[in-house]
């Protein structure tokens, strides 16, 4: 996985988390910059990966509220899935590392 795949499935989680976060509350929770944070945004409004619903117009000024689309969702649970299979060949490497050295 590379750096951008990284930040946007970070950007994934936390829009799954809590979609009612400020621009300003995901780029300092995720360390990027606001430019940064809307590059990425729109990349996975892109993709079909996130709806962004804009509620300025409302009373209450909440802005925007992101959710994930079904594509989302499963883009999500296949980075998930893919880097915990990447870990567990970590694992089985370093074990198997270890069992050498022992002999």
């Amino acid at each position: 996985m590379n750096k951008n795949d990284t930040d946007q499935f970070n950007l994934l989680r936390k829009i799954k988390s809590k979609p009612e976060y400020s621009q300003r509350e995901l780029a300092s929770e995720l360390g990027f910059s606001l430019g940064k944070l809307n590059y990425c945004l729109k990349a996975l409004k892109e993709k079909g990966l996130i709806k962004i619903n804009n509620f300025q117009k409302n009373p209450n000024k909440l802005g925007y509220v992101y959710k994930l689309t079904p594509k989302g969702i499963a883009a999500k649970t296949k980075i998930t899935i893919d880097f915990m299979k990447r870990k567990m060949k970590e694992y089985d490497e370093l074990k198997n590392e270890i069992s050498q050295e022992k002999l």
